[in-house]
C-alpha cells in the first residue's frame, strides 16, 4: 500500500476522528508473517510501520533484546556486518593486505581491562541485554541457512558471527574524539609559524596559555603519525563547522503548554543510514528513538515520561605522547628515568589472499602505539578515554531509555562517557534540563593542545572529572535550551572540558534566535526551523560589502547590488547564493589568510575591507561560475553546485541514490557540510517530539530504514527528506496499529 504525504498525515491524526475502529478492522486483516526463531524463551510480535519503522512487544527483557537484534540483521545486515569488521580489526579478512594496518589499530584501541568493571559500568542488566541482542543477529544469519543477501553476493563473502564483546568495541568512539589529530595540526602549524602566529589561529575558548611541552621536539609531529589513525576512523574531519544541534522549550514557549524537544545530530550522511529507528516495548522498557544499527537500545529518543536528544560538546579526550625508543634494544622506552619493556600482544589476523599472519599490538603506560619512526628511534601512544571501562560509544543509552526524571536522567548521565555529549532534556511534568556527559581528564599546568613527551612523566592525567561537576541547568528563567556543539561553558565555569573542539556560533546564534520571536511554537515550527537555512555568516558579510563600492556599472558592482538584495537564505534555487558559496571560497587565498575559518576573515573584512582582496575573489568566483555553469546567470543555483549522492560501500550503481540538491551549508541549521559543495555530513535522523502527546511527534530518516537494496524502505524516505517532509513517529499501541504494514511473529 502506498501512502502519500495526505495519508500518512490523516493516519497520523485517525485516533482523534473517531474512525479508528474502521482502521484497525483493516490492519487487523493483516495475516502474521510467522518464523520460528530459536533461542527465543516466548513469543515476540514486531508491527511494522508504514515507514519501516519496528515496533517490538516482548513479554521478557532477553527476547525483547533478542528480537531488536533480529530484525536489525533483517534490515541491515551488510551494514552491522562492516561494522562489526570495522570495530573488531577483521576488515582485511574480506579486503585485502590494504587494511592491515587500520585492523592491527582497531585491535589495539579495543577494551585490555577489567571485563567485569566493563560490563558494569553499562548497568547491572547491560550484559544480558548485549548477549540477547546479539543472539537475535546470529540468529538471524544462521537462518539464512546459506543463502546470502544481494550485497553479501556482491562482495564474494559471508557475514561472520558476533559475540557481545563486538558490541563494546571502541572504533566507533574513537571517531567522535578528535583532539589527538588537532595536536598534529597545532604542532605543525607551531613548527611553521612559530608559537605566536600560530596560536593566533586556534580560536581557543577560553583564552589559555600555549607553551611547547618541555622536551618535545617539534620536528618529530608529522603528518604520518596519523596515517593509520585516519584509516581507522575514517576521514577525520578536523573544521569545527559540522555538528549537530538541539534545543528544548517549555511550556510557556508552546501552544499546548507542553515542553518540545528537537534534535538533528549530524554525522556522515550515508547509505545505509547511520541510525536505526525502532520501539522497544517489554519489561521496563517502553522507549523509542534511534542509534546505531549495531548497539542495543536507542542513543535518543523518548519513554513513557521523558525525552532526549544530543549533540557533541568536544571534551578534550586525547593525548599524543612521544615515546622515547631505546636504541640498543627496541623492545624498550624510557619511562621515569628506565628502560620500560613494551606491553606487547601478538594476536592472528586474517588476510584475504594470504592466509593467517600474526600481527605484534604494543603498548607504553599511556596506551597504544598508533605509529613509529625507527629511524629516530620514537614511538607515539595515544592516551584516551576508551581505555577505561564504560567507554564504548553510546552504550550508556542503555540507562537513559529507562529515566522516569530527572534525577534518573541525571543519574544515567553519569554512565555516559563516550562521546562528550550535550543531553537536553523534557519530562511530561513540564521539566526541561540540560546535561553535559563525557570522560573528563584532569591535566594540571598544560592544556593538552600539543603532543606531548612521555618519557619523563610530567604531563600525565591525574585521573577524571565526577560526572556532577560537568555543566548542567534544570528549568532555566529563559525557557529554553539550545546547543549547537557551541561553547557551552557557562559563565564563571573553571573546570577545562576543551579549548580548541566548540563549533563557530553561527548555528546556535540562528537557533536562539529563531526561539526568541515570542511566539507560541509547534510541531511544525519546529520543522521549519530544523529546515533553516538562514545564513548568519551571509549577513556578515553583506554588512561589510556595504564599505566597498566598486566601479559603477562594471559586474562585480552588479554582483554586490544583488549579494545586498539577498535575503541571506541559501535555497537550493537561489543565485545568490551561489556565487556567494563560491565566492567565500576564494577570500582566504585572496586575502592571504593563514587559514581559512570564517569567523577569521569576516572579523578581518569588518576591522578593514580590502576592496583589492574582495575583487580578486569575486573575479576567481565568476571565472569558476562562467566556466561551471555558463555565462548567462540566469541558470545559476546554488542546488546544481550543492547535491549530496548516496554510493553504497561496495561503490555499485546500482545500489546508489542520488543525487539530490541540497540548500544550505556547514553554518545553516540545515547543516549540509562537505567538501567542493558537495554535502556529506548533515542531519540523517531528526526527531521533534512533542511531550507528553508522544504520538504527534515526527521525525525523517535518510535515505529509509533497510539497507537491503532489494527493500522498499531502502530509500523511500529520500525524497521527503530532501524536501524538508517528515513523518508521524507513533508510540500508543493504537497509533502504531493504525500506521502498521507488516506484523512478524517470533515464536520459539
Amino acid at each position: 500500500m502506498n501512502c502519500g504525504l495526505t495519508c500518512k498525515r490523516a493516519l497520523w491524526n485517525v485516533h482523534r476522528t473517531g474512525l479508528l475502529a474502521l482502521v484497525l478492522v483493516v490492519v487487523g486483516s493483516l495475516a502474521a508473517d510467522t518464523i520460528k526463531t530459536p533461542g527465543l524463551e516466548k513469543q515476540v510480535e514486531i508491527l511494522r510501520d508504514r515507514w519501516g519503522v519496528p515496533h517490538i512487544y516482548a513479554s521478557t527483557v532477553h527476547d525483547l533484546f533478542f528480537a531488536q537484534g533480529y530484525i536489525t540483521a533483517k534490515d541491515r545486515l551488510f551494514q552491522l556486518d562492516l561494522w562489526r569488521r570495522v570495530g573488531t580489526g577483521k576488515l582485511a579478512e574480506v579486503l585485502g593486505p590494504s587494511a592491515i594496518e587500520r585492523d592491527r589499530l582497531a585491535r589495539s584501541v579495543n577494551f585490555r581491562g577489567d571485563w567485569n568493571a566493563e560490563w558494569a559500568a553499562y548497568g547491572p542488566d547491560a550484559k544480558l541485554i548485549v548477549t540477547a541482542f546479539v543472539e537475535g543477529i546470529n540468529a538471524y544469519i544462521k537462518s539464512l541457512a546459506g543463502k546470502l543477501p544481494a550485497e553479501f553476493q556482491a562482495a564474494g563473502y559471508a557475514p561472520g558471527m558476533w559475540a557481545p564483546e563486538d558490541c563494546l568495541s571502541r572504533v566507533a568512539g574513537l571517531t567522535m574524539t578528535g583532539n589527538v589529530s588537532r595536536e598534529v595540526t597545532h604542532a605543525q602549524e607551531v613548527q611553521r609559524l612559530g608559537l605566536e602566529r600560530a596560536v593566533e589561529g586556534m580560536r581557543l575558548e577560553p583564552a589559555v596559555k600555549v607553551e611547547v611541552p618541555q622536551g618535545l621536539d617539534l620536528a618529530a609531529i608529522t603528518g604520518d603519525i596519523l596515517a593509520a589513525y585516519r584509516q581507522t576512523v575514517g576521514a577525520v574531519r578536523l573544521t569545527t563547522e559540522q555538528g549537530s544541534n538541539n534545543w528544548v522549550v517549555d511550556g510557556t514557549m508552546t501552544a499546548t503548554g507542553r515542553p518540545l524537544l528537537a534534535n538533528d545530530p549530524h554525522r556522515p550522511v550515508q547509505l545505509p543510514s547511520l541510525r536505526k529507528t525502532v520501539h522497544l516495548v517489554g519489561p521496563g522498557w517502553n522507549a523509542i528513538g534511534s542509534g546505531e544499527p549495531g548497539l542495543p537500545g536507542i542513543a535518543l529518543g523518548h519513554n513513557e515520561n521523558v525525552a532526549f536528544g544530543f549533540t557533541i560538546v568536544g571534551i578534550d579526550q586525547q593525548d599524543l605522547y612521544v615515546e622515547t625508543v631505546n636504541p640498543e634494544n627496541p623492545d624498550e622506552y624510557r619511562y621515569r628515568g628506565a628502560w620500560k619493556k613494551f606491553d606487547t600482544d601478538r594476536q592472528k589476523l586474517a588476510v584475504k589472499g594470504q592466509g593467517e599472519q600474526s600481527v605484534t599490538l604494543r603498548y607504553t603506560v599511556h596506551g597504544p602505539v598508533i605509529h613509529e619512526d625507527a629511524a629516530h628511534h620514537r614511538a607515539f601512544a595515544l592516551r584516551w578515554v576508551g581505555s577505561e571501562p564504560g567507554t564504548a560509544g553510546y552504550m550508556a543509552g542503555i540507562a537513559l531509555a529507562r529515566a522516569q526524571d530527572w534525577k534518573g536522567f541525571r543519574e544515567a548521565m553519569s554512565r555516559y562517557r563516550v562521546p562528550s555529549e550535550n543531553l537536553v532534556y523534557a519530562d511530561t511534568k513540564g521539566n526541561i534540563g540540560w546535561q553535559v556527559g563525557g570522560l573528563t581528564p584532569i591535566r594540571e599546568g598544560w592544556s593538552g593542545l600539543l603532543p606531548v613527551p612521555g618519557e619523563d612523566g610530567r604531563y600525565e592525567w591525574r585521573g577524571y572529572r565526577r560526572s556532577d561537576e560537568l555543566p548542567f541547568e534544570f528549568n532555566p528563567p529563559r525557557h529554553y535550551i539550545a546547543t549547537s556543539n557551541n561553547n557551552i561553558l557557562p559563565p564563571g565555569y573553571s573546570i577545562p572540558l576543551g579549548y580548541d573542539g566548540w563549533a563557530l556560533p553561527f548555528r546556535v546564534g540562528r537557533v536562539r534566535e529563531m526561539l526568541s520571536t515570542g511566539r507560541k511554537f509547534d510541531v511544525e515550527d519546529f520543522e521549519r526551523m530544523q529546515q533553516d537555512v538562514t545564513s548568519l555568516p551571509a549577513r556578515r558579510f553583506q554588512q561589510a560589502l556595504k564599505k566597498w563600492h566598486p566601479e559603477p556599472g562594471s559586474r562585480a558592482a552588479r554582483v554586490v547590488d544583488e549579494i545586498l538584495a539577498w535575503d541571506a537564505v541559501l535555497g537550493a534555487e537561489s543565485r545568490a547564493a551561489l556565487i556567494y558559496e563560491v565566492w567565500m571560497s576564494k577570500l582566504p587565498a585572496a586575502m592571504a589568510a593563514s587559514r581559512g575559518d570564517l569567523e577569521s576573515l569576516l572579523a578581518a573584512l569588518e576591522t578593514e575591507p580590502s576592496g583589492p582582496a574582495l575583487q580578486k575573489s569575486l573575479d576567481a568566483a565568476l571565472e569558476q561560475l562562467d566556466r561551471q555553469f555558463g555565462a548567462d546567470p540566469a541558470g545559476w543555483q546554488w542546488g546544481k553546485a550543492h547535491t549530496l549522492t548516496l554510493a553504497h560501500p561496495l561503490g555499485k550503481r546500482e545500489f546508489q541514490l542520488g543525487p539530490v540538491s541540497r540548500p544550505g551549508d556547514a553554518n545553516t541549521v540545515n547543516a549540509t557540510s562537505g567538501g567542493n559543495f558537495r554535502q556529506t555530513n548533515g542531519a540523517s535522523w531528526r526527531e521533534i517530539l512533542d511531550v507528553g502527546d508522544w504520538d504527534r511527534s515526527v521525525i525523517t530518516n535518510v535515505p529509509g530504514e533497510s539497507g537491503d537494496p532489494a527493500s522498499k524502505h531502502y530509500g523511500d524516505l529520500l525524497e521527503d527528506w530532501a524536501k524538508g517532509r517528515y513523518h508521524p513517529l507513533p508510540f500508543s499501541r493504537k497509533a502504531v496499529e493504525a500506521a502498521m504494514e507488516e506484523r512478524i511473529v517470533l515464536v520459539p
